[in-house]
């Protein structure tokens, strides 16, 4: 089969199997979302969302967090890891985010990646999950390494990987193939031992069992 009929049926398939692709990271609003991505670096989403609930009630504004005393804001988030870059990057962002957005967080690519601790990854979360814009694939760990075992790609650097798949996938898919891919990745396809008998694509995979 050609990539582009592969693609077809592995978004068909994935779509029956996972009807409700979302982001796992919770939130309510942009903001909480585009905090909730910079904690996520090098940390699990389920630790993050342990954080955020008392995180995001003790500073609900991009205001409240650029004014946090420093200290505080790396206590707060202590347990997801490299906490004294994460709170440098939220608060720098923050400021930002007030000084030149009135506190809101922007909805454009452009805007997005202008945000100190903001690349084009955490903006393709923020502005998918939060604004509902297909401007690029999130490509994750997940992402990385399902797509290459599929054979949808065979770059190895998140932006090539990303330009791959943008160019295969249709655009309407873009923000749920990147969840697809990620749940499939966590309930199936893991780094370690892929479930390749239990696999939904394992017929179309042309790399089944290939780490």
């Amino acid at each position: 089969m050609e990539i582009p009929q592969r693609v077809q049926e592995i978004i068909r398939r994935l779509g029956k199997l996972y009807p409700d692709p979302h982001c796992a990271l919770h939130h309510r609003t942009p903001l909480e979302l585009l905090v909730a991505t910079i904690l996520s670096a090098q940390c699990t989403d389920e630790r993050v969302n342990k954080v955020t609930p008392e995180l995001f009630r003790k500073y609900p504004t991009a205001a409240a967090f650029a004014a946090a005393p420093r200290e505080e804001l790396e206590a707060a988030i202590r347990s997801t890891g490299f906490f004294r870059n994460k709170a440098k990057s939220i608060q720098n962002c923050c400021r930002m985010l007030v000084e030149e957005h009135g506190g809101e967080v922007p909805g454009t690519m452009d805007e997005l990646v202008k945000l100190p601790g903001v690349a084009r990854k955490t903006a393709s979360v923020v502005l998918g999950d939060a604004f509902g814009k297909a401007e690029g694939i999130v490509v994750d760990t997940h992402v990385l390494r399902l797509s290459a075992r599929l054979g949808l790609t065979r770059e190895k650097q998140a932006e090539k990987v990303e330009r791959d798949l943008m160019a295969a996938v249709p655009r309407a898919h873009w923000i749920h193939f990147a969840h697809w891919l990620i749940f499939h990745g966590r309930e199936t396809c893991q780094a370690r031992k892929p479930a390749c008998d239990r696999c939904a694509l394992r017929d179309i995979c042309p790399r089944i069992g290939v780490a």
